[in-house]
This record gives C-alpha cells, sequence and structure tokens, in this order.
C-alpha cells in the first residue's frame, strides 16, 4: 500500500517529520562517505535527505514511484526529479554509484525485484542504502506517519533479502525511538529517546538504515553430480579340467 505525495510533503512539513528528518538524516549521512564525482540517486520520497548529497556529487536525481505520485525537485532551477516504475528504471546499467532508498521498499509490490533492478542499475561496487520500518517498533504500528504503511521489516529479514538479490550488507543503524506523537513534550524530548535507545541497543527503534555493496558475482545454482553405478564384468580363473573328464 502506497502513501500519497501530497501526504508525504504534509508531514515532512510538520514538526515531526522535522523530527524524522533531523534523525534519519544525521543516520544517512554517516554512510554516503565521499561523494565527490558520484552519481547518486534518490528512489521512493528522498528529497528530504538529498540536500547535503547534491551539493557534493556530481550528479544527484530523484526517482518516485508512479503509484505515489511526484514533486518538482530541488524547488528551484532545473527540475532532477522524475515520475517512474521502480521495477523499471529509465537507466543503463550500471549508471549510478549510490542508491538512497526511503519510503519504497515497504510499499512496492515485489521487494526482490526492486533490489534486482537497483542492482542492474549500481556500478560494480556501487552502494544502496536502504530506509525500511522496524516491524518491532511504534511507527510501523501507527498509519500517522508515512512508515506507518506497507510491510516493516526485521533485521533477519532485510539482511535475507538483500543477500538472495545479490547484496552484501556492511552498515546498521536504527533511529526514531521517539514514539511518533505530536505532543510538543514528546518532540522536545526527541534526544534523550534517542540517546538512551541507541546507548543501550533497545529493539523498539522505528526505523532501520541498513548500507550494501553490489556483489560483482551472481550466485548460481550448483548442480549436484550424480554418480552412476557401472557394473563391470568379473573374470574368475577356471580350474583346468582333469584328464578324462569333460569340460
Amino acid at each position: 500500500m502506497s502513501i500519497d505525495i501530497t501526504d508525504l510533503r504534509s508531514f515532512y512539513a510538520s514538526p515531526l517529520g522535522a523530527v524524522t528528518r533531523r534523525y534519519v538524516g544525521r543516520a544517512i549521512d554517516r554512510f554516503w562517505g565521499p561523494l565527490t564525482g558520484l552519481r547518486v540517486l534518490g528512489l521512493g520520497y528522498a528529497p528530504p535527505y538529498l540536500p547535503s548529497a547534491r551539493g557534493e556529487a556530481e550528479r544527484t536525481i530523484a526517482f518516485m514511484p508512479a503509484s505515489q505520485g511526484v514533486v518538482n525537485w530541488p524547488g528551484t532551477g532545473v527540475s532532477a526529479s522524475a515520475l517512474v516504475d521502480p521495477l523499471t528504471m529509465p537507466l543503463p546499467d550500471a549508471s549510478i554509484d549510490r542508491v538512497l532508498v526511503v519510503h519504497a521498499l515497504e510499499t512496492v509490490e515485489s521487494p526482490s525485484e526492486l533490489l534486482h533492478e537497483i542492482w542492474r542499475i549500481l556500478t560494480p561496487g556501487g552502494r544502496i542504502i536502504m530506509v525500511a520500518p522496524n516491524r518491532r517498533g511504534l511507527w510501523a504500528r501507527m498509519d500517522t506517519t508515512p512508515f506507518g504503511y506497507g510491510q516493516p521489516y526485521s533485521r533477519s529479514q532485510l539482511k535475507s533479502l538483500m543477500r538472495q538479490t545479490w547484496f552484501s550488507p556492511e552498515g546498521w543503524a536504527e533511529t526514531l525511538y521517539v514514539p511518533p506523537l505530536t505532543s510538543r513534550l514528546v518532540l522536545g524530548t526527541a534526544q534523550a529517546w534517542e540517546s538512551i535507545g541507541s546507548g543501550f541497543s533497545l529493539p523498539f527503534a522505528g526505523l532501520h538504515i541498513v548500507e550494501a555493496t553490489k556483489q560483482l558475482y551472481r550466485p548460481g545454482t550448483v548442480m549436484a553430480v550424480r554418480r552412476s553405478r557401472r557394473t563391470s564384468p568379473v573374470f574368475v580363473p577356471a580350474t583346468a579340467s582333469r584328464v578324462g573328464e569333460l569340460p
């Protein structure tokens, strides 16, 4: 189930959306690494988290699913956003160095097809940063935020999904320990929630953020070779016939 672009824009314009952008953005920025000369793609609804990449990368573009809708991004100048089918993106093979996936994995019809398509457009050694709701957190259980829509994930489910689609997980982070409430008191104590949750590695974070690298080979199925049993003649020496005896 996808969320409409209007609701996404309204959420990020709200105080709760500002808190989300702050903490999720910090976690994403730790995974970016040097982006000079690289091509970056934001897939889903990534504009709130792309400004830092846009200032450094050679090129930064934003693809938004047709089921969600699209907005012009950036707000000024030439638009770098497009409405696409995320399972068949209009990009050549090995053309993107970094992909940020936000508000896409949990709502797409086939997550494995989405990751196969991202594998196709990534350069050898290219990296993906995925943001996905944690199935054990409050954010996945309340539809007052965009992360309450679609399929939430556990860490083991994300690991399995990435390995099935030829990605090697390398970095993990959890964020949004603060409850998804609009209360000023709750939002004002967001830093305390984050510090306690991350400090004690509590299991109820709102989001998983995982960085993975494109594997340079596609594992193939190894067929077991069945050894056939061959029958071979066994030669038994015959005893010499006695004289006068018929053989």
